[in-house]
């Protein structure tokens, strides 16, 4: 859909005049560092070329009109009256993060506004189509009534918005890859501080395929929980015995962790912390082999990072499963691995362009066959993060 488009349809939900903007944000996609945001690793993170655009104008009457191009629901609101409600299913989104702007004293600036949204990140495919949501609204508020708030601050808008509005309990990767995203690079971002740095990803005769197993994924909410409280008991074991003045399991390096591994009491729940303690470290690595323009060293790293999710971590599957074993039987498939929660989701992969229309027929069609279920494709570009786009 172009920014014309846009516009005309904007117009047509509510009516001509006045002044018209338009903003983007992207979805995200995590390159490696899976699982250690809560372990106070680095995660790494690039923002895509699709996402969420949103057009708006003011209003001085305090309404909040709210519209999409996607979905049917449409909901209107007053300023005064922001709260969350089921009924309102997408827009609680957008509704949590104007929320945010009025909590950090902007009801005065904030007179009332009409938006209109349409998004192209897959929806269900762990790619962040709601921090994509939530970013765009903040960055569109932001320019529309000249408030001036940097993007760190927005991102982190964004997230309590997610987190205390709609009540998701995620991370802040997703809404900082959107906002702070920068073309061809991805961002080393450690998750205990927002300290970041950004990292080239030059795919010189390579593309970016992100495949969707489209299975529901049931056991997430459980399997979830369930490993970060097996990552605090390591911990705690290995705070009270190797480790007095960790606050992280990943502030503790590799060689160092083997040495004290036999201090974690459950050996399950060792196997948990060996996967964030390594993982962390491949996320360094990655960063390395990038800065040496070594696709192929990332590539292995990548292929580790889904070993360790699946035999350390357990959190894969069988479908995750099927569509790495069948992206590495291709010739011209630099690395692959899930991304996301797992238990179902995507994986992401890096295959050269001669190969790239084959690797989409041959994993498709041999993961149907194993799985009965089909894979969507997405050949992805690394875009820049959420920005104005016109006023």
């Amino acid at each position: 859909m172009t920014l014309n488009e846009l516009t005309l349809n904007f117009e047509k939900h509510y009516g001509e005049g006045g002044t018209i903007i338009t903003a983007f944000a992207p979805g995200r996609v995590n390159l490696i560092g899976e699982h250690i945001d809560y372990n106070g690793g680095y995660v790494f993170p690039c923002a895509l070329s699709f996402g969420t655009y949103v057009a708006a104008r003011t209003r001085n009457d305090g309404q909040i009109n709210l519209a999409s191009l996607n979905m049917p629901k449409k909901v209107t609101v007053t300023l005064n009256n922001l709260a969350y409600n089921e009924e309102n299913d997408w827009t609680n989104y957008p509704l949590g993060v104007l929320n945010e702007f009025i909590k950090a004293g902007f009801s005065q600036e904030i007179t009332g506004v009409d938006m209109l949204f349409f998004g192209n990140v897959p929806q269900g495919a762990g790619l962040s189509s709601s921090a994509s949501l939530e970013v765009a609204t903040g960055v569109l508020v932001n320019a529309l009534f000249n408030l001036n708030v940097d993007m760190v601050e927005l991102v982190k808008m964004a997230q309590r918005a997610e987190n205390l509005f709609v009540g998701v309990s995620c991370g802040i990767m997703d809404q900082f890859a959107s906002g702070m995203g920068r073309k061809d690079h991805a961002i080393m971002l450690n998750c205990s501080n927002l300290k970041y740095q950004y990292a080239p990803v030059k795919l010189d005769g390579m593309k970016i395929i992100i495949a969707n197993t489209n299975k529901k994924r049931g056991l997430l909410d459980s399997k979830y929980n369930e490993r970060c409280d097996e990552c605090e008991s390591a911990l705690s074991d290995l705070k009270s015995t190797a480790f007095p003045n960790i606050s992280f399991l990943c502030d503790i390096a590799p060689n160092e962790f083997m040495s004290a591994i036999n201090n974690i009491k459950n050996p399950m729940v060792a196997k948990r912390a060996q996967h964030a303690v390594f993982e962390n470290q491949r996320v360094i690595d990655a960063v390395d082999k990038l800065n040496a323009n070594d696709i192929v060293g990332f590539g292995q790293l990548m292929i580790q990072s889904h070993e360790s999710l699946r035999d350390l971590y357990e959190v894969t599957g069988n479908e995750l499963d099927t569509l790495f074993e069948e992206a590495l039987k291709i010739d011209g498939c630099v690395g692959s691995r899930m991304t996301g929660a797992g238990f179902g989701g995507c994986t992401v992969s890096i295959v050269k362009d001669a190969a790239v229309q084959n690797f989409i027929e041959q994993v498709g069609k041999n993961y149907t066959q194993r799985t009965g279920l089909v894979a969507d494709f997405y050949i992805a570009e690394i875009g820049a993060g959420a920005s104005v786009i016109s006023v």
